[in-house]
């Protein structure tokens, strides 16, 4: 089964809006068993406060159902979603530092907060030679996928689209790409997709903020910075897939499988499963 490449799954997937960045539909990845992912169904993105008037439209003319946010509340301030009419809005918060923003010392939050919130494009060159930016950047999928607390809300998430109904669901973190990117990585496992989707799912957000990596890669190697640092803003600026496909590996060798992960921590039984597949498969 072949995977198309991050720039030709793009090509396919991106919606047409102006003010969400990394706004992508999952419709038309493949599974086996000659089935596909149905269009116009699961919607991940950024989040929603830079909506223009017809990027609102079109998310409510699809019609969108529900909208979630992973969002913490610090990360939400002066960024709130835009309202679209006829869906609901749920905040599941995910904490993908695994509680290390929260244990900041005063010190490090004005260190790392301008105008009163994160901005990690003014400080991921500092970032990237920070100790604990370093750590919370290895550690972020694992605390995404691993940690009690993000567990439970992502589990309370795919219990969310199964009982969803027949309306499509947007979910979004703030750049449209770890926590999105994990939540899409279930989805896909549970609607069967194969490894290389996963991977390829994940990659793409890289296209997308291909041109700020690169401007920041080269200020870290300017001040010296190796493969440890570089690590850091693909993290922070993009998705670090090399970092992804680790915790995928430590996922089965914690739990045995996908399919079991999905069944343990995540809460779905078969038929849940089932649900999703018939829905969402055609």
């Amino acid at each position: 089964m072949a995977v198309l490449s991050p720039s030709s799954l793009l090509a396919q997937q991106t919606l047409p809006v102006k003010k969400i960045v990394n706004a992508r539909d999952l419709g038309g990845y493949e599974v086996p068993g000659g089935l596909r992912v149905k269009t116009g169904w699961l919607i991940r993105s950024a989040h929603l406060a830079d909506a223009t008037p017809a990027d609102i439209e079109y998310l409510a003319g699809l019609p969108l159902g529900t909208v979630v946010d992973f969002r913490l509340e610090p990360e939400k301030r002066g960024k709130e979603d835009l309202p679209v009419p006829g869906a609901r809005y749920v905040s599941i918060p995910i904490d993908a530092s695994g509680g290390a923003a929260e244990t900041a010392t005063e010190k490090e939050k004005k260190k790392f907060l301008k105008g009163g919130k994160f901005d990690v494009k003014k400080v991921i060159v500092m970032a990237a030679f920070n100790e604990k930016a370093g750590a919370i950047a290895r550690n972020m999928y694992p605390n995404i996928f691993l940690h009690a607390g993000s567990q439970r809300q992502m589990a309370a998430f795919l219990r969310l689209v199964v009982d969803a109904g027949d309306k499509p669901i947007l979910f979004h973190c703030t750049q449209g790409k770890d926590r999105s990117g994990a939540a899409s990585a279930l989805l896909l496992t549970a609607l069967g997709a194969e490894r290389e989707t996963l991977v390829a799912d994940f990659a793409a957000t890289n296209v997308i903020y291909e041109a700020d990596m690169r401007k920041y890669i080269r200020r870290v190697k300017f001040w010296g910075g190796k493969e440890a640092e570089i690590g850091v803003v693909k993290a922070f600026i993009g998705a670090n897939t090399d970092y992804f496909v680790q915790t995928l590996d430590t996922i089965i060798e914690t739990y045995g499988s996908m399919d079991a992960y999905l069944k343990g921590p995540m809460g779905l039984s078969e038929g849940d499963i089932q649900i999703l597949r018939g829905r969402y498969l055609e």
